[in-house]
């Protein structure tokens, strides 16, 4: 494991110390933690443009889309536990 090192501000570092006490860990391992967790949302993020990317090209590449009407009413069907059958893609309406 490399070593880096980090300067924080006084009272970010006694921040820190009291939110490393309270989780019963010591200021090294809750920074690391911090730091994971922060790449961890960032390549989500980049995973989720990506795939919004992919998606949005193939409505510009096709021209069809789900109304968000009838893409909302199948979600909310399918958070009630009913089987709805999944809206067809169609032409986008200008």
């Amino acid at each position: 494991m490399s070593t880096t090192t980090i300067r924080l501000p006084e009272d970010l570092r006694a921040r820190v110390a009291a939110a490393a006490k309270r989780a019963g860990k010591t200021s090294h391992s809750f920074i690391l933690e911090a730091v994971a967790e922060k790449a961890e949302r960032e390549e989500q993020r980049r995973d989720f443009e990506e795939i919004a990317e992919k998606r949005f090209a193939q409505i510009i590449e096709t021209g069809r889309t789900i109304p968000w009407s009838e893409m909302r009413k199948h979600l909310g069907d399918r958070l009630a536990g009913k089987a709805p059958r999944r809206p067809s893609p169609r032409k986008f309406a200008r």
